[in-house]
């Protein structure tokens, strides 16, 4: 099939890396790694895209306010609305580099302005109120990205509609499921790290059923309550890996790169059970040193 990559591990030197795949290389390195097992001529797009995405996901943190916030996500509405208009890039790292991926591979718009009205709503800091609620911002902040960058690698079965849950054994489906998977275990993931910015993203109705206190969110404590609502999530996420699972007959081989972080989820899950499924556990946080080895073993044998 035409873009598939050869049966070997991937292979880009630290120094012979662009700007963009050092950038990912600090700020985001699972889709980085995940991103090193397409071929090399979609590579630099990839870049382009997942730093598109670390641009937009760190607004929240870069502003002050929440109409700085809204200011910085409209001019990256500005920057698509010219790669799709035709018009000159703006002078930017990112902008630049992404508005050239869209012209090349004629990317659907549609999955652009979902992933950045997604992230409009970072800038309020009430949780969400259900769990719909928060895989509805999973699917929206991870599943069209995933969209986006199997176009980039010439599945174009897999072009994100106006429906966030496409029904049909397609890769899209996949796509959706492992979207919505690796979101809520990052969500899990960064939870320390929310939890000392005074934003939480466990739904508003879990916390209350759970019982979870506010004060020992903040602290950083990982009390029953907090350990319960976090479980439910994962098995929520666990339950999208395994929907997407199901599909894998229908994924075509060159699809796999941007497939990959269902096994970042996986593994995220694996040690968030066995750190008894407190998310302020340090092992949960901490840097998988095996990672790039399961990509590998995945990639070669065409799994998810």
């Amino acid at each position: 099939m035409k873009g598939e990559t050869r049966e070997s591990a991937p292979s880009v030197p630290p120094r012979g890396l662009s700007p963009l795949g050092a950038l990912l290389r600090r700020h985001d390195r699972d889709r980085y790694q995940t991103a090193l097992f397409a071929p090399a001529e979609r590579r630099e797009a990839l870049f382009a895209l997942y730093a598109f995405n670390y641009e937009i996901a760190r607004v929240r943190e870069s502003v002050t306010e929440t109409m700085l916030g809204q200011i910085r996500l409209q001019w990256w509405r500005e920057v698509v609305e010219a790669a799709y208009a035709g018009d000159a890039s703006r002078p930017h790292e990112v902008a630049a580099p992404l508005s050239a991926a869209i012209r090349e591979f004629g990317l659907s718009r549609a999955p652009f302005e979902r992933l950045i009205d997604a992230r409009e709503r970072d800038l309020d800091d009430a949780p969400p109120a259900t769990m719909a609620a928060l895989e509805d911002y999973a699917e929206a902040t991870s599943a069209s990205l995933i969209c986006l960058a199997l176009e980039i690698l010439g599945v174009r079965d897999a072009a994100a509609t106006e429906d966030a849950h496409p029904a049909g054994d397609t890769t899209e489906t996949a796509a959706v499921h492992i979207g919505i998977a690796y979101a809520l275990t990052g969500l899990l993931r960064a939870m320390p790290f929310h939890a000392r910015a005074g934003r939480s993203y466990i739904p508003a109705e879990l916390a209350a059923r759970t019982g979870l206190d506010p004060r020992d969110y903040a602290a950083g404590r990982g009390s029953d309550a907090l350990r319960a609502a976090a479980a439910e999530i994962a098995t929520e996420a666990a339950g999208h890996l395994a929907a997407a699972r199901r599909h894998r007959a229908e994924v075509p081989r060159a699809a796999l790169p941007a497939l990959l972080p269902a096994i970042v989820a996986e593994r995220a899950l694996t040690r968030l059970r066995r750190a008894d499924w407190n998310p302020f556990d340090p092992r949960v946080a901490a840097p998988d040193a095996g990672l790039s080895w399961h990509l590998l073993l995945a990639h070669l044998s065409r799994r998810f």
